[in-house]
């Protein structure tokens, strides 16, 4: 009897050992992906969650910014983090990111040399794998305009907009249009240079804004709130029906230019899914996967060509546009210049 009361136990004790490693497993295949709010393509996530017998787990930010604080004041728990390449080449030089397994990325050579040429910070896709290349513009709601206006960066100063205009609650954005408005490297470091953007800024264009917003334009923009806003035009498209984006919206690149970001996929140094995490950016990549993306976003496909033969919708704007915009640079502790004239913008009448 003590025989196979023993007996008994050793099973129980095995089966109970086998449950708690399946658990552990099946806890295991999760992956945390932090990204930016209006960003994740729903179908391709759920199509990787049913190959990789996993789960995606999703968490969103609406500026670089906040999502940089968040991960330095000590946020734990994501793997996947898809910054801007400003933010790439300052976490990577903090220590911040984990080396990518390269045996998993086999779908690198569909992305664009054109797009790796832009990405001096990791040309080789060492830590970072190009997302995708936007560009930030105007949008105009046409059903709200009484007058012609110009298409460029001087419509931000038009008194018809006044009350109904917003710009990006984004330093680099703003004195970036600036910038380049007046001629100037949009990353320019300047004192004089500075100096000119930001009195452009608060004498002609803030007069005319009701907020700065990174996120909420494109629904204040549906609801006819906002007559004008400068950021990026997937925010406004998504939450404009599409059967009214020919007679509601008006978006273009002014022809001055204007700034480009280059959103990357990286793994971070503690990432608690590191290899299913590799599974996933490489996933992203396949052509008919990153089709999937382009034709939920409408972005123009400038970083993976080979997606081209699966996409099956028109982009917001053509891809010439924003290869022919600027990228915003990691300019070190020069940000703290930037940092100061716009908290002066943000913060004074």
């Amino acid at each position: 009897m003590k025989r196979f009361l023993s007996i008994v136990c050793v099973v129980l004790l095995t089966a109970t050992l086998v449950s708690m490693v399946s658990c552990k497993q099946k806890e295991e295949r999760i992956v945390y992906l932090y990204n930016w709010t209006y960003y994740t393509p729903e179908e391709v996530v759920r199509k990787f969650e049913q190959e990789y017998n996993c789960t995606v787990k999703l968490d969103s930010y609406s500026t670089c910014e906040e999502m940089y604080s968040k991960l330095r004041a000590g946020a734990k728990g994501y793997d996947i983090v898809i910054p801007s390449n400003d933010f790439v080449s300052i976490m990577l030089r903090q220590g911040m990111l984990r080396e990518l397994d390269q045996s998993k990325l086999t779908n690198r050579d569909k992305i664009n040399p054109k797009i790796l040429a832009k990405a001096e910070y990791d040309p080789d896709m060492k830590y970072a794998v190009p997302y995708a290349l936007s560009a930030t513009g105007i949008m105009v709601n046409k059903t709200k305009v009484k007058a012609n206006y110009a298409r460029s960066y001087s419509i931000l100063a038009d008194p018809q907009f006044k009350g109904h205009s917003t710009m990006m609650d984004d330093m680099r954005e703003v004195l970036g249009c600036a910038l380049v408005y007046l001629g100037k490297d949009m990353n320019s470091l300047n004192d004089d240079d500075l100096d000119l953007a930001y009195k452009l800024v608060s004498d002609q264009w803030k007069p005319n804004i009701i907020k700065f917003d990174a996120e909420g334009f494109g629904k204040s923009f549906a609801s006819g709130d906002f007559w004008l806003c400068q950021g990026y035009p997937e925010i406004v498209y998504g939450e404009v029906d599409e059967t009214r984006w020919e007679e509601t919206i008006d978006f273009f690149i002014p022809p001055e230019g204007g700034p480009a970001t280059l959103d990357s996929m990286v793994i971070l140094k503690d990432a608690p899914h590191y290899e299913l995490a590799n599974e996933f950016i490489n996933f992203i990549h396949r052509p008919e996967n990153y089709a999937l993306f382009i034709d939920e976003f409408r972005y123009p496909n400038v970083v993976n060509p080979a997606a081209d033969e699966f996409i099956t919708t028109k982009p917001m704007y053509d891809a010439e546009q924003a290869l022919s915009c600027t990228l915003k640079d990691d300019l070190g502790d020069g940000l703290d210049k930037y940092n100061m004239l716009w908290q002066k913008i943000r913060f004074t009448n």
